[in-house]
């Protein structure tokens, strides 16, 4: 059975939002079974296959839906359907460094953001934060996780696997890492995924998926596949920002793990901290050490991420330095340096030969949004049907209505989160499993992610 496949005839529909098409037929309640709309969605027939092989049940509500009436009492209505709008990804402007939304009259804004942050002290964790929309980006924190990985201007990724040494092949990494390091806009966040939210894109032999397998603490976990290529990624990652009075800083806890099949290798690696500092010198920075570590090489990298000097006088909040290393010996094969929104060289120690291992005028500059390719096959919880409405408005500048659409997805959670308390019933995600000790792993062993019905072209 294919991956989206027509069942057959409807028994009822329900919703997510009102621009989807609508046949309705009777008011039952879900039955626990398939949704009953004439076709199995990509989760549902995924989850089928994971049970046909000894899996766990993965049937079950992500997201509280209503029946809409159509008026008539045959209930053939149909409404038109919008395409959902996905938004640009991250990228620098084609001339000098990328231009994160201050403008302006920023220190009224500065200001307003202040006075949200009055209750915290120092040191707090400000997870539970509640932003207005105005300070949304209109797109959610999952797209933004995609991003990193199926956005690029070159296939960084797939040069994993092409490289003929060891050597070679962790440079490559390193370089994918430094690739998936995106402009953050100043004082503006995406939107907190929903619980059971997904977002699955294709890009050439690539297929990701992301699903937020924790709301609280908000958590994220992504798998990808090239089957070509021979590579599997699973990725998940929890941000934790906390206050410090003239600065948010967000450590990203969690796991990036490559494997590369054809050579029997896996690499982690570690992601740099998010810092937004308010003043003296207001902007968006990435901090902090990182490392990428292949244990069957014994090859390790260090990259430094370093911040601008507190009042940003001198130096660039975008320089990065690190180095290339056998494990065992500890013994130096290259010394990296530059600025990960520019170019970033290598030095090779034992010849003293320079040349560039990252240009992010290649990687992060030509980049665009996925597109919908397929629009039948858009699960009910991917982000762009989760939000369609809250950023179809922000789009349209019609923030009463955003904030209001917003704020019904935000208690339509509450409320599901009460049923499962009252019922004692406990939520699992679909496509990823908690590993005892701490960390996720996918939950469909054997299984490649199948192409998306969003795709970047």
């Amino acid at each position: 059975m294919s991956f989206f496949a027509k069942t057959g005839e409807s028994r009822h529909s329900l919703y997510l939002n009102p621009a989807a098409i609508i046949p309705i037929e009777d008011e039952d309640e879900d039955d626990g079974e398939d949704d009953g709309d004439g076709y199995v969605t990509a989760e549902e027939e995924f989850c089928d296959e994971v049970e046909d092989g000894g899996g766990r049940n993965c049937a079950h509500k992500f997201l509280q839906v209503q029946s809409f009436k159509a008026g008539s009492k045959s209930g053939s209505f149909v409404k038109e359907r919008r395409i959902p709008t996905l938004t640009e990804p991250f990228r620098l402007e084609r001339k000098g460094s990328f231009q994160d939304g201050k403008k302006k009259g920023g220190a009224g804004i500065v200001s307003t953001v202040m006075e949200l942050l009055k209750g915290f002290r120092p040191g707090s964790d400000i997870t539970k934060l509640q932003l207005p929309p105005q300070f949304n980006l209109p797109k959610s924190q999952l797209q933004v996780y995609g991003e990193a990985v199926y956005c690029c201007g070159q296939d960084y990724l797939g040069m994993c696997a092409a490289g003929v040494t060891p050597v070679d092949r962790m440079l490559a990494v390193v370089r994918f890492h430094l690739s998936t390091t995106r402009p953050a806009p100043f004082l503006k966040a995406p939107y907190n995924p929903v619980l059971g939210e997904t977002h699955h894109v294709s890009v050439g032999e690539l297929n990701v998926l992301c699903e937020q397998v924790s709301h609280n603490p908000p958590v994220t976990a992504l798998y990808a596949t090239n089957e070509v290529k021979k590579l599997e990624m699973l990725w998940w990652h929890q941000p934790v920002p906390r206050f410090y009075g003239g600065y948010v800083e967000a450590s990203i806890i969690g796991q990036r793990r490559l494997k590369l099949l054809e050579h029997q290798e896996t690499y982690e690696f570690t992601s740099p901290n998010l810092q937004i500092r308010f003043f003296p010198n207001a902007g968006t920075a990435w901090v902090g050490s990182t490392t990428v570590k292949c244990k069957e090489t014994g090859l390790e990298a260090v990259v430094n991420f370093k911040p601008k000097t507190l009042f940003g006088m001198r130096g660039s909040s975008n320089k990065v330095s690190g180095k290339v290393f056998e494990k065992s010996s500890g013994n130096v094969l290259y010394e990296l340096n530059g600025c990960w929104d520019g170019v970033v060289t290598l030095k090779d120690k034992a010849t003293g030969i320079t040349s560039t291992l990252y240009d992010a005028q290649d990687a992060i500059i030509d980049i665009h949004a996925p597109a919908v390719a397929n629009l039948e096959a858009l699960s009910p919880v991917e982000s762009v049907n989760v939000w369609l409405d809250v950023t179809t408005n922000m789009l349209n500048g019609d923030w009463d209505i955003a904030r209001e659409a917003k704020r019904k997805l935000e208690e339509t959670q509450r409320a599901l989160k009460k049923e499962r308390l009252s019922s004692g019933t406990v939520w699992s995600p679909k496509y990823f499993s908690a590993v005892k000790g701490g960390g996720w792993e996918w939950n469909c062993a054997g299984q490649s992610v199948p192409s998306a019905p969003l795709v970047v072209e």
